[in-house]
């Protein structure tokens, strides 16, 4: 089963309601890339009328991990896959459209390729970068995904 976005963001209303019902919404997902956009309203935002970090992370860890999701999937394997670490820097006032994008595929592969071919863990660093509507970079999100072989 192909990934797109409207199965992502479908399965994000039955099993990550807060991420739906804060408008989190996948736009683009290829072999490369994943984009996600959330526009900054009253439900997602913080005491200082801009969007709450943790809707911004709600958003960048969904561009990592749906890429790592679809290469899971692909490699027909029984993975495991978990964020062990993540840090983040905000650098403006997040308000109105705020894309995040992942362009870490690449990474990914390799990673799922060392699992497979030597049977142990694997970890890989993946940055979700998010940029408002003129833009301008809001916040820079690093996650720190382990993937592992499941044994029967």
């Amino acid at each position: 089963m192909k990934l797109t976005p409207r199965k992502i963001n479908a399965f994000n209303l039955f099993k990550l309601p807060a991420v739906y019902f804060t408008g989190v919404r996948v736009k683009t997902i290829t072999r490369e890339s994943c984009s996600v956009r959330v526009r900054h309203k009253w439900i997602n935002q913080n005491p200082f009328k801009s969007m709450f970090w943790a809707v911004q992370g709600m958003a960048a860890e969904l561009t990592t991990g749906a890429l790592v999701l679809m290469k899971i999937r692909g490699s027909g394997k029984n993975i495991s896959m978990l964020v062990s670490n993540n840090n983040a820097s905000f650098t403006k006032k997040a308000t109105g459209k705020i894309t995040f994008e992942c362009k870490d595929g690449n990474l990914v592969d390799d990673a799922i390729n060392k699992t497979i071919e030597t049977g142990e863990g694997q970890t890989l660093w993946m940055q979700s970068i998010g940029t408002n509507e003129k833009g301008v970079v809001v916040s820079t999100f690093n996650f720190e995904w382990s993937v592992k072989l499941k044994t029967k």
